[in-house]
């Protein structure tokens, strides 16, 4: 089971772009110090974010770090060049080892499109043809490929480099609820970022047996093809203290979208049900944190939980200490709790079938 974070790098109102991207690299340099095993970055083009290139931003961190894989979260294909793409997190891999990841989305935000000269009318063929162009390009060293010529010109026998040190360079796909985004990354044996904000999170547990089932339908083994789950998070020494520090910047943020999107506003009954052990936001104490994480284990079986921190632009200190307890408190608990399971699950299954079984899984 692997534990990581995710950041947007949001900026608290007033404060300055270039000093929260270096507290964003001490966050991820503290995130490798504390044993934690991905950093993933988001790609914006607004005010209240200090990241619009991802490959940028976790190469700051690359040579800062050893052994924590770096990823964007999300790549907003849609309106980037997949060359371009591809050329950028090749060249992050080198330099970080072998470390970067790509999670390739949609996009929650439409500001990148009219920026980039894509139309919304195109939001999902966009992403399919240059989905399929990313895939081609870390597929082969040299690329023949056409689209449907309204969003990209050919490729003939095109040399992309430098190739990545990872051979394949990982390709996930981040979803928020949309089922058909789910059956494409199964369809395609693509691993799937869940990003569970609201709600229920038992709701979603669909979307992972979807996916699996898409998987198998494409041919895939889905025991190889990881599930991440994405929440929203904050953790302190005490729960109480940790919801304190959350609410008013997490509230200002969820607000100041809610007000573009026409959701009421964020109130502290709201915020305090998400964090009950139904809820969808990860807010409390490492014990607390722990057995959400494993709770929510139980239901998905996914390989890898994201803890996004610092909404709103929380205080850097607050979330170092954040991602110090994740890392040192809350991923032991987990990993070993998930160990224990697998091994009982193991030995169940060895009792009841001596010639294990064949077969294959996928979404």
């Amino acid at each position: 089971m692997e534990i990581g974070v995710t950041s947007f790098a949001d900026l608290a109102p007033g404060s300055d772009p270039g000093l929260r991207l270096r507290e964003l690299v001490e966050e991820i340099e503290l995130a490798d110090a504390v044993g934690l095993d991905a950093f993933g970055v988001g790609e914006h083009h607004r005010p209240d974010f200090a990241v619009s290139s991802p490959a940028v931003a976790l190469a700051g961190a690359a040579t800062r770090t050893r052994r924590i894989r770096l990823a964007s979260a999300v790549t907003v294909l849609s309106t980037d060049d997949p060359v371009r793409v591809f050329e950028q997190f090749a060249t992050l891999d080198q330099l970080s080892g072998g470390r970067a990841e790509i999670v390739a989305g949609r996009g929650s935000f439409t500001e990148s499109y009219p920026l980039f000269g894509a139309s919304l009318d195109d939001y999902d063929e966009l992403f399919a043809e240059k989905l399929d162009l990313l895939l081609a390009l870390r597929a082969n060293e040299r690329v023949t490929w056409s689209g449907n010529g309204r969003h990209r010109t050919p490729l003939q026998d095109a040399g992309v480099y430098p190739r990545p040190a990872q051979d394949p360079l990982p390709v996930w796909i981040g979803v928020g609820g949309t089922p058909a985004s789910v059956v494409r990354a199964g369809m395609l044996g693509l691993p799937l970022v869940i990003a569970i904000i609201g709600g229920e999170p038992a709701r979603f547990v669909q979307f992972a047996e979807l996916y699996r089932e898409a998987a198998r339908r494409g041919g895939h083994d889905p025991a190889t093809l990881p599930i991440a789950i994405n929440s929203h998070a904050h953790l302190a020494d005490d729960a109480q203290q940790a919801a304190d520090e959350m609410f008013e910047p997490y509230a200002a943020a969820m607000n100041r979208v809610g007000r573009e999107r026409g959701w009421p506003p964020m109130v502290r009954q709201q915020f305090e049900a998400a964090r009950t052990p139904r809820g969808a936001l990860f807010c409390g104490d490492p014990r607390q944190v722990a057995d959400k994480i494993l709770a929510q284990h139980a239901l998905f079986g996914h390989q890898r939980f994201l803890a996004h921190m610092g909404m709103g632009g929380l205080a850097h200190d607050k979330v170092l200490h954040a991602i110090e307890l994740l890392g040192t408190e809350v991923a032991p608990r987990v990993r070993e709790e998930v160990a224990r399971r697998d091994a009982a699950g193991d030995d169940d299954a060895a009792s009841a079938a001596p010639t294990p079984p064949s077969g294959s899984e996928a979404a």
